[in-house]
């Protein structure tokens, strides 16, 4: 089946065959993989490190992938890794733990987790511990924005939003309150209650205290609107933050993403605007 008719059965069970073409493209020279370490022996939660082959000093990006909060897996997102990893940057993909197994305390505690986990090995993999870049897709967009907005994640770590170099949105989920009802992964995931939906919505807490923050999304995207990054960016904008958005045409929702892989690099600027941001905002710690 050709990549692009697959993509749009992501929902249907062809997962695994689009992330395995896909992977099959990636690129491997000067590349030092390690695969399902683990970072949770508790929840039994793993994570697989792209590192460049004699990297020193390097800036690394945690990238949590999407799926509705509720499915996916790191080996999906090699492509990813080894994108980053080819040009200098090492990178880290985790697992968390989805619905309807757990809601939002849990796959938030799980990503602040490897962010911990990640400043703490980082000389172990050429990478800077004070340069550390969280960075998603969808709902993993979500979850990284978080990461990013609303200190209670990374304060059980002993971390504050501002340690983190910058965080990267693709076609992220900023601003969704209130869910609508028929959404039963996101009610799993926040709640059925405006209320209880609002702590997981990374706009909601954006008082000045973020760090830079670069937002990629396609104009064409019908699965997260545009308005998430619009709305994110105001509020960043209105707090005098370093805030970057780049509307992609002709880009749905997984075209931002996707724009990662060797095959279809040249669909969006995904990669050479997430290499642009990373090296023009090195840590300041």
């Amino acid at each position: 089946m050709p990549l692009l008719a697959c993509s749009c059965l992501l929902l249907s069970g062809c997962e695994g065959t689009l992330f395995a073409g896909l992977n099959a493209t990636d690129q491997h020279h000067g590349i030092v993989e390690r695969h399902d370490v683990v970072f949770d022996a508790t929840h039994e939660l793993a994570l697989d490190v792209y590192a460049p082959a004699h990297a020193e000093h390097a800036p690394v990006v945690v990238f949590f992938y999407g799926g509705d909060w509720a499915r996916g897996q790191r080996a999906w997102y090699r492509f990813v890794g080894t994108a980053l990893a080819a040009e200098g940057v090492v990178t880290v993909v985790p697992d968390y733990r989805k619905v309807p197994q757990v809601s939002l305390d849990g796959f938030m505690s799980d990503a602040a987790e490897a962010v911990a986990w990640t400043r703490a090995h980082a000389s172990e993999f050429g990478a800077a511990a004070d340069d550390i870049f969280v960075m998603g897709h969808s709902a993993g967009g979500q979850i990284a924005a978080l990461l990013a907005t609303d200190p209670e994640w990374l304060a059980a770590s002993g971390m504050r939003p501002r340690d983190l170099a910058g965080f990267i949105g693709l076609a992220g989920c900023y601003d969704f309150v209130p869910v609508p009802d028929d959404d039963k992964d996101m009610i799993a995931a926040f709640g059925d209650t405006p209320e209880a939906q609002r702590r997981g919505e990374p706009v909601s807490y954006v008082s000045g205290s973020e760090p830079p923050m670069l937002l990629l999304q396609g104009e064409d995207d019908h699965e997260v609107t545009p308005s998430n990054a619009i709305s994110l960016s105001r509020a960043m904008n209105a707090q005098h933050e370093d805030v970057t958005m780049k509307l992609y045409p002709d880009t749905g929702h997984e075209g931002v993403l996707f724009a990662l892989s060797r095959p279809m690099r040249s669909d969006a600027a995904t990669l050479p605007d997430v290499l642009a941001f990373i090296h023009t905002h090195p840590s300041a710690h």
